[in-house]
């Protein structure tokens, strides 16, 4: 037997891919929902511009980027992050963009949570943490991006004339992804409209699609593969 022949004949030992860390990314996405949603004012704009930057550094931590590139985004992420922060206090059109910004830095975070997810061949609790924190980054992500609409139209974004606030801007996004669709809040405009529907198109695929792979593969530690 040759030694190439040899060595093709032996089971490839080389480590499985890790999973990554997503708990506490989980912890970090719970903490900010339930901060915009029982708390108002300037502070807690603070806070969450803080707790969805340190999602992004979270989610490139645990991505498979090359060192070199993830220190540029991280670099980029802390800097935009900044600027947007100042932009915030400044007008209606500064908030506007820096809800745009937070609203794509979110959506980063989704794709390099499913890509390292799905870089693996085997499933485990931190995947499936990963997953839930995905799908709840892109409710709060869509909520940014209804705010950003609502303030870069005069404050207008619902119908009927009614105010939007942190806390109406989630609601709205998170019963639009999960397509409860209660009523009570509608968006006013027709490209909100498509964004509302955009939403609820992505959560749906998110579940039928993601959830549902890992959760078929799913296995606890010791059991055989399937």
């Amino acid at each position: 037997m040759t030694p190439s022949t040899q060595y093709d004949a032996q089971p490839d030992k080389r480590p499985a891919a890790s999973p990554g860390r997503f708990d506490l990314l989980l912890i970090i996405m719970v903490s900010a929902y339930l901060l915009s949603a029982l708390t108002g004012g300037r502070w807690t704009e603070v806070a969450r511009v803080v707790l969805f930057t340190a999602v992004a550094l979270l989610a490139i931590r645990n991505s498979v980027l090359p060192r070199r590139t993830a220190g540029l985004i991280v670099t980029a992420v802390l800097a935009g992050s900044a600027i947007m922060l100042a932009l915030w206090f400044i007008t209606e059109t500064g908030k506007g963009i820096a809800n745009i910004w937070a609203g794509v830095v979110l959506l980063f975070a989704v794709a390099a949570i499913v890509h390292r997810t799905l870089a693996i061949s085997t499933v485990t609790m931190q995947n499936i943490y990963g997953a839930i924190s995905a799908y709840l980054i892109i409710g709060v992500a869509f909520a940014s991006f209804f705010a950003a609409i609502g303030h870069l139209n005069g404050g207008h974004f619902f119908a009927d004339g009614q105010q939007g606030s942190t806390q109406t801007f989630q609601y709205f996004s998170f019963t639009t992804l999960t397509t409860v669709g209660y009523g009570d809040f509608t968006a006013a405009g027709s490209f909100g409209r498509a964004m509302a529907d955009l939403e609820a198109l992505t959560g749906q695929i998110f579940l039928v699609t993601l959830v549902a792979f890992l959760v078929t593969r799913f296995r606890t530690r010791g059991e055989p593969p399937h």
